[in-house]
């Protein structure tokens, strides 16, 4: 069964919101922790889906099959963007704490 097309439109679109508000964040010298980005990150991706679940249209099933597809692809930006903050937060600590000889 297809998505009706409205909503594929709705997840092509909150996709991409989402895509931009991850590219925004800028990574600087105020960290903050990792497991702090987590639960920010797993905010968003919840305000997302209840402004998307008033949006989807048709029959119960065909609504969250769509945001179940929505989150699914929020939940695969979400874990790029934590892979790299990540990978930062690991290259601050190795430029904190030189190896010693």
């Amino acid at each position: 069964m297809a998505f009706l097309q409205t909503n594929k439109d709705l997840i092509s679109t909150g996709t991409k919101e989402f895509n931009a508000l991850l590219k925004q964040q800028v990574f600087n010298d105020l960290l903050v922790s990792e497991e702090a980005m987590v639960t920010v990150v797993d905010d968003w991706i919840n305000f997302y889906i209840n402004y998307y679940r008033q949006q989807v249209t048709g029959e119960q099933e065909e609504r969250d099959r769509a945001l179940q597809q929505l989150q699914q692809e929020l939940n695969t930006l979400a874990n790029n963007f934590l892979g790299k903050y990540r990978a930062f937060l690991k290259s601050q600590e190795h430029q904190n704490h030189p190896p010693s000889f």
